[in-house]
């Protein structure tokens, strides 16, 4: 049996924003298959052969967040296959890193998997393409803002979304701009596109769907874990990892038909972010300085 694993490289969207470019990103593009006999390795070590893709200026590559939400499907692994998703989707696919390697983990021999990814960029939408032919996977891709334009043909049928979004606090001006500047500006506490997403997540979610969303720590995670819980989901720190510049959380929201409005009103949120920090596994893997920040 074969994992697909990722290198650490030390950057992230607020990284980004600081550096705009200033260096040859081509070569972080990063994707490789091991077998399980290497797993042990990768657990201390977390490296992967690389090889080159395709990428632009103006497209945001895979950093820090893009490794820890792809390590979280991998943690997560078993999960996905005995879910047996017919369609999986991600929002704002930027390289094509994430949902690359979602087709690759569910396996490119499991049949019947649909895959679609979205991006306002159209650069981004031209640098996917060219990763998922790199690596012998397909997905529809559509140029939109978020879900524009499938809210209808899409709802309730996704089964896994995957969404690193815009999380970085910026002038609101920001939001929405041309080019790589939209990959990570989020306005005010980095929030005004990730307010925009779950609405959206909720109506294209299918009953059994799953959403795995990166968030920074200055975005209020256990706030966006009780917004949706009063939509009726449950929700799990999959990994949480810190970085110099960031904090991250990997969150996995799934439909919780137990959960009632009288329960979360009851719950307060440092309460709330207490319970999921419970839930973290032990081998959520860690990639950066072990923080002792409280997230």
């Amino acid at each position: 049996m074969t994992f697909f694993l990722v290198a650490p490289i030390f950057c992230g969207k607020t990284r980004s924003k600081q550096l705009r470019t200033g260096f040859d990103s081509r070569y972080l593009y990063i994707i490789a298959e091991v077998d399980t006999a290497e797993m042990a390795s990768y657990k201390e070590n977390r490296t992967a052969q690389i090889r080159l893709v395709s990428s632009h200026d103006e497209v945001y590559e895979p950093c820090d967040d893009s490794f820890a939400l792809v390590d979280a499907l991998l943690a997560d692994r078993t999960n996905l296959l005995e879910h047996c998703p017919t369609m999986c989707m991600e929002i704002g696919c930027g390289s094509g890193y994430v949902i690359t390697s979602l087709a690759l983990i569910l396996g490119r021999e499991r049949g019947g998997v649909n895959y679609i990814a979205t991006d306002i960029n159209p650069n981004a939408v031209k640098v996917t393409r060219e990763t998922l032919d790199a690596h012998g996977v397909d997905a529809e891709l559509i140029l939109t803002d978020i879900a524009s334009g499938l809210e209808n043909r899409l709802a309730g049928l996704v089964d896994v979304m995957v969404v690193n979004p815009p999380y970085v606090p910026t002038p609101e001006d920001e939001v929405g701009a041309e080019g790589i500047i939209s990959s990570w500006a989020g306005g005010e506490n980095g929030r005004r596109v990730i307010d925009r997403i779950l609405p959206v997540a909720d109506h294209l979610l299918s009953e059994k769907g799953w959403l795995y969303m990166v968030t920074l720590t200055a975005n209020n995670p256990s706030e966006i874990c009780l917004q949706m819980k009063k939509k009726g989901y449950a929700s799990k720190i999959i990994i949480q990892r810190s970085t110099e510049e960031e904090s991250l959380h990997i969150i996995k929201f799934w439909r919780d038909f137990d959960t009632t409005v009288d329960e979360v009103t009851d719950q307060s949120l440092t309460g709330f972010l207490g319970s999921l920090l419970a839930q973290i596994p032990l081998f959520s893997l860690w990639r950066g300085s072990n923080s002792n920040d409280n997230c």
